[in-house]
């Protein structure tokens, strides 16, 4: 691949996985797959991460109240994807917690409307992130957590390729099936630059070693729902992905803020 390539992949990555405005001539003559892509998943992390990032940063040195802060970056940070990883969470959460089959999960992930096991989540990884992003911001200050903040946001997208490729669409009209399975070759692409990438700016921002075991933590949170997922539904949907990069993230911003 030629360094244009990996420019195209981070463009047309960041343009599925967020709202942020991509030129046009990236998917120009481009049929939609992102099985190169999806490859360049952890740099369109660290694109998506950057503003809401920089924003802790500037608040943090016009002395705003941490808590207040991060709930305002986490706002931008769901504005800038649109909130495509929490609707995947939300319905994931809705269909895993309903009693019934495959199908009847599969219909529920369909179902446009939020369930009480949705809100749930979606409280559940609100607070959680929040409250482990305010302790590491009062504890480290706004430029470490801008390194804490950026090296999450590239390893759960690492996470997404990862369940991505580990297992087979569950329905063959879902927008996962749509834009095609990573390729091998990018799945370890995504892996590789996402784990060097978590684990260099974490280590930056809080310690080698928490950043090992963090990278840890998530490693086994998200083979424990691919595991699952494989059960229950026989493949992936655009809803476990989602779900994926929720996870990972959760798990590693509550894992840094205990070690910090």
């Amino acid at each position: 691949m030629q360094f244009s390539d990996y420019v195209d992949d981070i463009a047309r990555a960041t343009g599925f996985l967020s709202r942020l405005p991509v030129p046009a001539h990236y998917f120009d003559g481009h049929d939609g797959s992102l099985s190169r892509a999806s490859g360049m998943f952890p740099a369109a992390g660290l694109v998506i991460a950057l503003v809401p990032g920089l924003l802790i940063v500037l608040l943090s040195w016009l002395g705003a109240n941490p808590a207040l802060t991060v709930l305002i970056a986490l706002a931008v940070s769901i504005a800038l994807t649109g909130g495509l990883h929490e609707d995947g969470l939300a319905d994931s959460a809705d269909a895993f917690g309903a009693r019934g089959g495959r199908d009847h999960m599969l219909e529920i992930m369909k179902d446009s409307r939020t369930g009480t096991y949705g809100v749930l989540a979606l409280v559940l990884s609100l607070a959680l992130r929040a409250t482990a992003l305010t302790i590491l911001l009062s504890v480290l200050g706004g430029w470490y957590t801008l390194l804490g903040l950026l090296a999450v946001a590239a390893a759960s997208r690492a996470a997404i390729t990862w369940h991505w490729n580990a297992l087979p669409p569950a329905r063959q009209d879902g927008v996962a099936a749509s834009v095609g399975a990573p390729e091998d070759s990018a799945a370890t692409r995504s892996l590789v630059t996402g784990g060097i990438a978590f684990t260099a700016l974490a280590a930056l921002s809080v310690g080698l070693i928490p950043a090992l075991l963090s990278l840890g933590v998530l490693a086994a949170c998200i083979s424990q729902w691919t595991t699952i997922v494989r059960k229950k539904l026989h493949g992936h949907t655009g809803d476990t992905l989602g779900a994926s990069q929720q996870i990972a993230e959760t798990a590693c911003l509550v894992t840094l803020a205990l070690l910090v």
